[in-house]
């Protein structure tokens, strides 16, 4: 499992090296090449990896797991349960909400910079390489989205050895140069990161904007517990992959220090010059491997989006008969493609890319950092003063690095953040936008006990069969099911109205899964479970509901949708732009027959408009 955990969970993390210690010291705001700038640079590093990726994440956030699964919507969801006030809840969902958009961010930046840095070597084998650097680039991105349809279950065995292989290379090249300056292993001690700020001041503040590269990725470690557990990825990272990763570090800063032009790029110029072609397609290979995990990131966040309420429901292709976490979407994918490619063609290459690098990972740490202080505080019961210095040390640690890239948003870091203030709108345009649909279409709603009590004294012709009709309303009838006794003057012997209850856990066992409720004259009320990362299956819930007294056929059951058209309308409780917009999401919303795994020649649809 910690092999495995290698290919998938450290992807992003482990090609930093590609251009971190290159940014420092070559960057808009690089330092002078000293030996003492250098020894405190490598320092500041390593003790960004021990306190923000090995403590705050791995020793102390992936505690917060939501039934084995982490990530911040798994966070927020803990949170959430520690807090019964409405604005207090829902200033908190904000906040986790907004700290996954800005996930969207990364998975735009993170084959960006990752490729274009990988490609680049070609550059220091021969300048003749140059012009070729960004449409080969191109071409590997452009390839890496097309493969993404068929899944990662094919090429996902060789993930792990491969990055093992790229973790051992970056050791032993990092090895072979400290053994050459063993003075460099100096920088382990914090007196060297003190002595870096006292001696360049603002300047080796505004470092930290780059040092801050270093360690991008390390919460997908928390994001992708839920894959391996929290122990495989522990035992992978202190085992094996932080010694690896700053032996690199330590290598290239031994090169610096003994050759100050090797700041052009120090990580292929610690490669002996015979291996240097086959380390750029094994760069090549590992920044693939970094971007596939981050894109499927973007999927399943897509998906649980969707289950939560906060996204219009997409088209959802499994990649995979065996791992129902595999998917492929779509309109995510080729999104993120267009991202990507606007971005590489705007920027040209990874050190420009850098400054847009950053500021929505320090972000996104910050919001990770407040919502686990309520999860310390309120669910884990620690007591104040605990509390108060985990979060003042987190926070203080995020902060400076968020403060030290904020520098960065007129330089090209505006990017990712308006891309999650942009899908932070879409969602909470749908959040809304729904809530406001679902108060309008109550009002004309009839109760379902009046219904029921009505059809004992004008009872009308019953067909045999069974009629299911989707509800979110428990006491109201369907807009469906009133069209369908209106127009068609009938009703089925068995009449089953299914309300769908999405749980804020990942998965909900088959146990578990589907209630059955009996009611008068031939109606039942089923309420179907799902977790956040659970795949809907309305026909398999039904089977299930067999033995609590409800018969199923499929060939047997009609079901009867809504398919509503939205009109706008003065008074809206929506903003105009707002109610505009959730119009447009909702018409090109994915088909609910499709999300549920409703056959399509079991459906009927009833179309009706409502005004917002």
């Amino acid at each position: 499992m910690a092999l495995a955990a290698m290919g998938v969970v450290f992807g992003d993390i482990g090609t930093s090296p590609l251009y971190t210690m290159r940014e420092v010291f070559g960057g808009p705001h690089g330092v002078p090449v000293t030996p003492d700038n250098v020894l405190g640079v490598l320092s500041l590093v390593f003790w960004a990896l021990t306190i923000v990726v090995s403590l705050k994440y791995v020793v102390f956030i992936m505690r917060a797991d939501n039934r084995g699964e982490g990530g911040i919507m798994a966070l927020t969801s803990l949170a959430l349960r520690t807090t019964e006030s409405p604005r207090l809840a829902g200033g908190m969902a904000a906040l986790g909400l907004f700290g996954a958009a800005l996930f969207y961010g990364d998975g735009v930046i993170t084959p960006a910079i990752s490729v274009l840095s990988a490609v680049e070597g070609l550059e220091v084998a021969t300048p003749a390489f140059r012009p070729y650097v960004l449409p080969v680039a191109l071409v590997v991105l452009v390839g890496l989205f097309l493969i993404r349809r068929r899944g990662t279950a094919q090429v996902g065995a060789v993930f792990g050895p491969v990055m093992l292989f790229w973790f051992t290379t970056l050791g032993v090249l990092g090895a072979l140069n400290v053994i050459r300056h063993p003075d460099v292993l100096r920088a382990i001690s914090p007196i060297y990161a003190l002595n870096f700020f006292v001696a360049n001041q603002w300047h080796g503040f505004l470092a930290l904007g780059a040092v801050v590269l270093a360690i991008t990725g390390g919460e997908a470690l928390y994001a992708d517990m839920g894959h391996f557990g929290r122990r495989p990825i522990k035992l992978a990272w202190f085992g094996y992959v932080f010694p690896a990763l700053y032996l690199n570090y330590l290598g290239q800063g031994a090169l610096i220090i003994d050759d100050p032009g090797a700041v052009k790029n120090p990580f292929y110029l610690l490669v002996p010059e015979a291996l240097l072609y086959p380390m750029v397609g094994l760069s090549t290979l590992a920044t693939i491997i970094a971007s596939q995990a981050v894109i499927s990131g973007a999927f399943s966040l897509t998906r649980q989006a969707v289950q939560l309420g906060y996204c219009p429901r997409v088209h959802v292709i499994h990649t995979s008969d065996r791992e129902a976490g595999q998917i492929y979407v779509p309109n995510v994918n080729w999104m993120l493609l267009g991202a990507v490619v606007a971005l590489v063609v705007g920027f040209r290459s990874s050190s420009a890319l850098a400054s847009a690098y950053g500021i929505a990972v320090t972000l996104t740490m910050m919001i990770d950092t407040v919502l686990a202080f309520v999860v310390v505080r309120a669910l884990w019961r620690w007591r104040l003063g605990w509390a108060v210095a985990f979060v003042v040390l987190f926070f203080t640690v995020d902060f400076a690095f968020f403060s030290a890239n904020s520098i960065k948003i007129f330089d090209g870091g505006w990017f990712p953040l308006a891309l999650g203030l942009a899908i932070h709108t879409l969602l909470m345009t749908w959040k809304r936008g729904r809530e406001a649909l679902a108060r309008r279409m109550a009002l004309d709603t009839i109760p379902l006990k009046l219904l029921i009590q009505s059809l004992v004294y004008d009872p009308p012709l019953r067909v045999p069969g069974t009629g299911i009709f989707m509800t979110t309303d428990l006491d109201g009838v369907p807009r469906a099911l009133l069209h369908n006794l209106l127009h068609n003057k009938v009703l089925h012997d068995r009449v089953v109205l299914v309300n769908v209850i999405t749980e804020d856990v990942p998965y909900v066992s088959v146990a578990e899964r589907v209630r059955v409720e009996a009611l008068d004259s031939g109606f039942f009320r089923v309420f179907v479970r799902y977790g956040f990362k659970d795949d809907p299956d309305i026909p398999a819930a039904l089977e299930m509901g067999a033995g609590q007294g409800l018969p199923f056929e499929l060939m047997e059951s009609s079901f009867f949708l809504g398919r509503e058209t939205l009109i706008p309308r003065k008074g809206s409780p929506l903003a105009v732009w707002r109610e505009r917009l959730f119009i447009v999401m909702f018409r090109n919303a994915h088909s609910a027959a499709e999300f549920f795994s409703i056959p399509a020649n079991r459906v009927v649809e009833f179309g009706t408009q409502v005004e917002l």
